[in-house]
């Protein structure tokens, strides 16, 4: 049994991700979903490296394993190895559940793998390789992490806000009175949050307007208001064959951002926004207070 769980099957793991380390050389692998796919785009390396990690700790394993049959150092070399790599792939399965909308099978394979061998090898200290996990996974899922997916996917109009915030409100209720479609991105939302500061918006609400000619941005209530109140001056008056030149935003030549993204607002144009704490509405904040 010491065989089985300490040499032969780290040798069947060895096998597996020897393959698909080839099939990837090849450009092709056994795990075509696409959460396997998304896991790569997390790594700060090419996944490749990973493989390469994988072997090289898989080969050591084997070596301790058959080391560890007649010495019993190397049988306490062997369990941390083991332990360490069910810790690490731990923390990378963890992640991937809550950064991608699917998880990687080729990486659930081997963490599979990986507690089939601990189990195997040692059935008393199971139960402390399980709660090890669990507090892995449980310390992972209190983390804010940005989901690895796109929100703005579609043509529209996207506005990123609070329910505090009273500047939001009045977005929102202009949208409503002239029906005016819109898509809600709490700012609570990690990637929400990770876009605005890339940008540098300290203030919501923020509309972000996807169309075929480019990506327009507009921070703070009174740029978002004017902006559609000269648009439905400017119909009006094309309407009569009048030419009125309404622009409130001039698109840029890379990625059509309104030539103000950068400016955050001021305290009448928004509310203040903290990227690393949570999200405060000054206005709201001082009528809680009161």
């Amino acid at each position: 049994m010491r065989f089985f769980s300490r040499v032969f099957l780290p040798l069947l793991l060895l096998g597996y991700i020897a393959t698909e380390t080839y099939l990837k050389l090849q450009n092709t692998s056994l795990c075509g979903e696409v959460g396997c796919k998304l896991a790569g785009e997390l790594l700060k390396f090419n996944p490749l490296y990973l493989n390469y990690f994988g072997l090289a700790g898989l080969v050591i394993l084997v070596v301790l394993g058959s080391l560890s049959l007649k010495n019993k150092f190397f049988e306490i070399l062997f369990f941390m190895g083991i332990y360490a790599a069910i810790a690490f792939e731990a923390t990378i399965i963890s992640y991937q559940f809550m950064a991608n909308p699917e998880p990687c099978i080729f990486c659930l394979s081997i963490f599979s793998s990986l507690l089939i061998i601990a189990l195997f090898s040692q059935v008393k200290s199971f139960p402390v390789v399980v709660a090890s996990v669990v507090a892995i996974f449980l310390g992972l899922s209190t983390l804010s992490i940005t989901k690895n997916k796109a929100f703005v996917t579609q043509e529209g109009n996207y506005l990123i806000q609070s329910k505090s915030c009273s500047h939001c409100k009045k977005v929102k209720a202009y949208f409503s009175e002239h029906d005016i479609k819109y898509t809600s991105i709490s700012v609570k939302e990690a990637s929400a949050r990770s876009f605005l500061k890339f940008v540098n918006v300290a203030s919501i609400p923020v509309l972000i307007m996807k169309e075929k000619s480019g990506t327009t941005l507009l921070t703070g209530d009174k740029k978002i208001l004017a902006y559609f109140e000269n648009k439905t001056q400017d119909n009006a008056h094309k309407s009569i064959n009048t030419s009125v030149d309404s622009e409130v935003s001039v698109s840029s030549d890379t990625l059509g951002l309104s030539s103000d993204f950068l400016s955050a607002g001021g305290a009448d144009d928004g509310c203040t926004l903290s990227i690393v704490e949570a999200p405060s509405c000054a206005d709201d904040n001082e009528s809680s207070s009161q």
